[in-house]
């Protein structure tokens, strides 16, 4: 294990100023291209900002719609800079990192970050592998597909019963999960859950995936789409709504990393990556568990939002599911993706945006710094946002 770095120079030279959205459904009747755009201008209009002010643009490498394409379509002019992340969901908060970096460096002024897909009515990520086209990294899925190891669902599932199993726990303890999403998502008019909380009683009765998981363990699938504006801390002081300062940002593989299958790489029940993300954003921010006012983890599946309250330091190995219960750390305050929608974490990030304005539909009072997570089982990232100031 490599010692963590300090002192890192990106922290508090960019802010996201800016969060756009489309409504998320499950049938959206609009191209991915159409749902980019739509969010792309949302989050130009919401910075105070026109597409002429943009000169960068990041996404994700599955998204369908370049961004050249995209800049067409919201009328962006020249670009100076633009680039993709890869690994799925664990490109999100990474999107945010390029961004900043653009921005810090001087390679561009105005970064947009967008995300965009009928991932409900076109391609379904949960229908699993079909197809795939021979690949180095798909190599690792060799040793798991033939026996059967087909979908998401059902990679989780051996880290998940390995946790329990570790920690000698019942799969109560994901339910909390699952409850605090759901019971946010109801007070939040933009969750596709909004009105509809569930009780542990709905978790423990909701049928089952891939032992241990349950359908209430497994986020949602969704179409839509999410933009986020990126600039200069001392460009977003002149702009309408207060920054969301990127504090500390990281990406992060562990030893022997793979996609989802990490089977083989040491304890199952842990998630290394996060751990390298983790050391990174503590060590270059200075802050700790006890900083943060509010946290946003990537909830695609529950067992791995445990694993990561873990790998961050808020609690002991096998702890985290009564410190979810007990409420110590407000977390997922849109529902997350469990209840708000799944738009590969990147709603993540605008919520977090928002819980700094202070115009969340779960505000938490005096939020000065809130933790974001990426995709995990595959190579990730976090932020660390914080308020101006």
């Amino acid at each position: 294990m490599s010692a963590p770095r300090t002192g890192g120079a990106l922290g508090g030279r960019a802010a996201v100023v800016g969060i756009g959205a489309t409504d998320f459904g499950k049938d959206s009747g609009r191209s991915e291209l159409a749902l980019a755009a739509e969010a792309v201008r949302a989050a130009l209009a919401d910075a105070g900002l026109g597409p002429g002010d943009v000169d960068g643009m990041v996404t994700f490498t599955m998204d369908t719609s370049p961004e050249i394409t995209v800049a067409q379509a919201a009328g962006i002019g020249e670009l100076s800079f633009f680039s993709r992340v890869h690994y799925g969901g664990g490109a999100a908060c990474a999107t945010v990192l390029q961004a900043a970096l653009a921005v810090a460096s001087g390679l561009a002024e105005v970064v947009v970050c967008y995300r965009a897909f009928n991932e409900r009515s076109g391609r379904r990520f949960g229908a699993g592998v079909a197809r795939r086209e021979p690949s180095a990294e798909g190599v690792a899925l060799g040793w798991a597909l033939p026996f059967g190891l087909l979908t998401p669902a059902s990679w989780v599932a051996m880290a998940a019963r390995r946790y329990l199993h570790v920690h000698g726990l019942s799969p109560e303890v994901f339910g909390h999960v699952a409850v605090t999403a759901r019971r946010h998502a109801a007070r939040n008019p933009a969750a596709y859950f909004h009105g509809r909380p569930i009780t542990l009683a709905d978790h423990a009765a909701s049928r089952p995936i891939a032992e241990p998981l349950r359908l209430l363990d497994c986020c949602q699938e969704t179409d839509g789409g999410q933009a986020l504006v990126v600039t200069s801390l001392d460009r977003a002081r002149a702009l309408p709504h207060p920054p969301a300062v990127v504090v500390a940002a990281a990406q992060g593989a562990g030893r022997g990393q793979e996609q989802m299958t990490g089977f083989y790489r040491g304890e199952p029940a842990r998630l290394p990556e996060a751990g390298v993300v983790a050391r990174q954003l503590w060590g270059s921010s200075g802050l700790r568990p006890a900083d943060i006012d509010a946290a946003i983890l990537y909830d695609h599946f529950t067992p791995y939002v445990l694993m990561q309250l873990e790998e961050f330091g808020f609690c002991a190995p096998g702890g985290a599911g009564a410190f979810v219960a007990s409420g110590a750390l407000p977390l997922n305050t849109h529902g997350g993706q469990l209840g708000e929608a799944y738009l590969h974490g990147m709603n993540g990030v605008a919520e977090a945006v928002r819980l700094l304005r202070g115009s969340s539909s779960n505000q938490v009072a005096g939020v000065r710094h809130v933790l974001v997570t990426a995709g995990t089982g595959v190579p990730t990232s976090g932020l660390i946002l914080g308020a101006d100031g």
